[in-house]
């Protein structure tokens, strides 16, 4: 095989372009379809009590249309950079873990950086956490069997969500889905790195998204508590995890380290790591067999930790 995985060969044509201040104010302007979920699944807006002293929360709710009695449930948090991005991006998906899985899914609409730095997401979706169990009866919702997971930067608001609800200690997480998690400030001043073949999220996008959130703590000895998931020195205790990554995403390394650390932290966590793969490949080609096979993995992973959530 070539760098690229043969499914996503025309990946290597991609532009490396990198974001800053003005495409992001471009791709907060995108108007984003909403897919349409059939008639097997239903789709409503949910509004949550946020933060003290912050906005509500929004969220968008998927399920399934004969859903009758108390089910699982995934808070999914979108993905882009901490900068931009919406719930309506991962729609397909969505619909898609609702429709297979019998659960119901709910992506939140968290704030973004610059204007809104940290702590502001990983408290947005703590809110949206907390008003899922509080409307878990007229949603039918187990409360047991809650799962949380994201992309890029969702997935790295998700790996901060476990640490936060487990140290608060309302809300227990059943697992953690973090699909190519951003988990790392400190990525954005290593040198080591061969981007050569890096795609999509480049070292450039990666140091404004970081900035933008953290200011000037970005990269620095004190951080906040949350603020960044892999400078989390004790593991210990988080829920099990599943975290996909391909090698030509410039979050592989951070990915990679940290499911080692889960796991020699007694937390299982399942690791696979996409040959020839860059970021977001599954977004930009669907239809892949690559992505499907990727979409797939965490369908099985997600459904098994929750048939055996009690």
């Amino acid at each position: 095989m070539g760098v690229f995985h043969p499914d996503l060969a025309l990946g290597r044509f991609l532009p490396k372009a990198s974001f800053g201040p003005r495409s992001t104010r471009i791709m907060r302007r995108v108007r984003l379809s909403r897919a349409d979920p059939g008639t097997d699944v239903t789709v409503r807006s949910l509004v949550v009590p946020g933060p003290e002293g912050a906005p509500p929360v929004a969220l968008r709710v998927f399920q399934p249309a004969a859903l009758t009695a108390a089910a699982p449930a995934l808070l999914w948090i979108h993905g882009g950079g901490l900068v931009f991005g919406a719930p309506e991006q991962d729609d397909r998906t969505n619909i898609a873990f609702a429709r297979e899985l019998g659960i119901t899914v709910a992506s939140v609409r968290y704030r973004l950086a610059p204007e809104s730095p940290a702590p502001a997401a990983i408290e947005d979706v703590y809110a949206a956490l907390r008003g899922l169990v509080a409307q878990a009866g007229d949603l039918l919702i187990d409360t047991e069997r809650i799962a949380i997971g994201g992309a890029s930067a969702g997935g790295g608001l998700a790996a901060a969500l476990a640490q936060l609800a487990h140290d608060r200690g309302e809300i227990r997480p059943a697992f953690q889905l973090l699909v190519y998690p951003m988990l790392d400030d400190r990525t954005t001043i290593r040198t080591d790195l061969d981007t050569r073949h890096v795609r999509v999220w480049t070292p450039k996008s990666n140091r404004y998204g970081w900035s933008s959130y953290l200011g000037g703590a970005v990269a620095g000895a004190d951080l906040a508590p949350y603020a960044a998931a892999a400078r989390r020195e004790d593991l210990t205790g988080l829920p099990p995890a599943w975290i996909g990554v391909g090698t030509l995403d410039l979050f592989h390394d951070e990915d990679v380290a940290y499911a080692q650390r889960l796991n020699d932290s007694g937390v299982p966590c399942e690791l696979h790591v996409v040959p020839g793969a860059f970021h977001s490949f599954d977004m930009l080609f669907p239809k892949a067999g690559v992505s499907r096979d990727f979409w797939n993995r965490q369908a099985r992973a997600l459904d098994g930790a929750l048939s055996a959530a009690t």
